[in-house]
């Protein structure tokens, strides 16, 4: 008798972010909004497990500790297995729950996680008290802490008795997980319906978790050394490839899954992509959504913009207006952002247009190709304003600094050092445009966030960025360089400057093609067809 298709009804996500509780970049939303979107579904529920990081107070998030289901009394607490080379131990955890917009949420209370006050690196109060953890640098004991995760999230499995019907795992930090169920022998049985999926967020060098110490990566999993071996990328054992053997994987974009496969490009990840095509393992592509309601240019309350609009609307967009000149005014002032650190200033030409950046300040969001074109278009004395705000390689920053701070340019850039999500959101709606000159982008949500506040991208058009149609929802170019970027720029200026009419069509249809194809609604049930997939084949072998 023929098996009846896969019934998703229990989904369990693995993440290090997550919505407003944890985050350090794009996945925070992914993981938040496609569990919210999942959990509206009659019939299904929804879980995710994340660390207790020392920066959290779970109490006050509304979190409250888990009781033993054998002593409904008593508080759960185990111990997880995480051993060093030659030495067996054991660290403790606790659990804290709470039902966030119909999503169980557990985060997984340990020291490990404890003494962490960001996600992913040590901050300037850590380096304070004890100097060798470096101010942006990435804990040193990120597999440790990756591992714990993830044994952590099974043994609350068991311990709740949960079944899964599929496993979401988020990123390298999670990749293991797959291969832990299909190797130890009793979570082997015990998830013996249990479906994977690994989502691949950046597969770029640095984003893959890998460890090049074989020997504390076997005390550490307990994963057999020759498994270990047939999952080294570039002489390390690769989370993404150990994970590859037991799971469906994905990318958070079509092309960028083409990319990796097909394309010269896939040098960027220590050729995973290549390697996985030689193994044939299908690498499916899914473009990141978004919820457009969180990021509304009409609810100015919500999203704490000066004044309200809609990029749908027909007429001009007075609400955006106001929005600059808030900003632009606040930027002025004698009054410090707090947070925020502040080179240059904007002058009152609220009628220049206005170029923004959002994001990391590194090599892989192409900041030397802007701040090249942007010397150009300065040294040209076009009429438009630049301001920025991220955070990244000091390098970067000392180059936008003086490049603010120069007499020439004084009033005419602004560089803001930091990052707040408020005053991200007074950037969307404040610019006209919105550069991305990324060397590669897996699939990128700053330019959905941008077009929904009325701020049109100007991008490198590679990985998931092909999204932004060339004249139609924002602009494009092919060749990553300086005069590509620069040329680019001057044609959306020149747009500006002449036909205020083709700006405000671009708004419009950029806001109805998100509406069309990008929802979390609609993406959500791409997840499911490879959740159906991972549980089928699963439940074939």
């Amino acid at each position: 008798m023929a098996k009846k298709q896969a019934a998703i009804r229990q989904i369990w996500m693995v993440s290090r972010e997550y919505g407003n509780l944890a985050g350090a970049g794009g996945v925070k939303d992914v993981v938040s909004q496609l569990s919210v979107t999942l959990a509206q579904l009659a019939g299904r529920s929804l879980h995710v497990v994340l660390p207790c990081y020392g920066f959290m107070n779970p109490e006050q998030l509304g979190f409250k500790l888990l009781a033993d289901p054998l002593s409904p009394d008593e508080q759960l607490s185990f111990d997880v297995d995480l051993n060093y080379p030659g030495e067996e131990r054991r660290e403790h955890v606790q659990v804290w729950t709470a039902i966030l917009d119909r999503v169980n949420i557990y985060l997984l209370d340990a020291e490990r996680f404890r003494e962490k006050q960001n996600v992913y690196t040590y901050t300037a109060e850590e380096e304070a008290t004890q100097s060798w953890k470096k101010t942006g640098e990435g804990h040193v004991d990120y597999f440790a802490m990756n591992i714990l995760l993830q044994k952590g999230t099974l043994d609350l499995m068991v311990l709740l008795e949960a079944h899964p019907d599929v496993i979401h795992c988020h990123d390298g930090h999670t990749a293991v997980l797959p291969a832990m169920i299909s190797e130890y022998p009793g979570l082997r049985h015990y998830f013996r319906s249990t479906g994977c999926v690994v989502t691949v967020h950046n597969a770029g060098k640095g984003y893959h978790q890998e460890i090049s110490d074989l020997v504390f990566a076997q005390a550490a999993t307990a994963l057999p050394m020759s498994f270990l071996r047939a999952s080294l990328l570039e002489d390390s054992f690769d989370p993404f490839l150990a994970g590859a053997s037991a799971a469906v994987m994905n990318t958070v974009s079509e092309n960028y899954a083409r990319e990796l496969r097909e394309t010269f490009d896939d040098r960027l990840t220590g050729w995973l992509g290549h390697v996985l095509l030689d193994r044939n393992i299908v690498l499916e592509g899914v473009t990141n959504g978004i919820d457009p309601s969180t990021f509304s240019a009409k609810n100015y309350t919500k999203t704490g913009i000066a004044a309200g609009f809609d990029p749908l609307g027909t007429g001009p967009l007075d609400g955006k207006r106001k929005c600059k000149v808030a900003l632009i005014e606040q930027l002025s002032g004698s009054s410090e952002i707090p947070g925020i650190r502040q080179a240059g200033f904007l002058d009152s030409d609220f009628s220049a247009p206005l170029v923004t950046f959002i994001g990391r300040l590194s090599a892989q969001k192409g900041v030397a190709v802007l701040t090249g074109a942007l010397k150009k278009l300065l040294a040209e004395d076009l009429d438009f304003r630049f301001l920025l705000l991220g955070t990244g390689s000091p390098d970067d920053e000392n180059e936008l600094i003086k490049l603010a701070e120069t007499k020439n340019n004084l009033g005419r850039v602004c560089i803001l050092h930091g990052f707040d999500t408020l005053l991200a959101n007074k950037v969307y709606a404040a610019g006209d445009f919105f550069v991305i000159p990324s060397q590669y982008e897996p699939c990128g949500l700053t330019d959905f966030m941008a077009q929904l506040f009325g701020n049109l991208p100007i991008v490198h058009s590679v990985g998931g960025l092909v999204k932004v149609v060339d004249g139609k929802t924002g602009f494009a170019y092919e060749k990553q360089s300086v005069s590509a970027l620069y040329q680019t720029i001057q044609r959306a200026l020149h747009l500006y400057a002449t036909d205020p009419s083709a700006i405000r069509k671009m708004q419009r249809q950029a806001v109805e093609l998100i509406n069309e194809r990008h929802t979390w609604s609609t993406v959500s049930k791409k997840y499911l067809t490879l959740y159906k997939e991972a549980k089928s084949q699963k439940m074939k072998r």
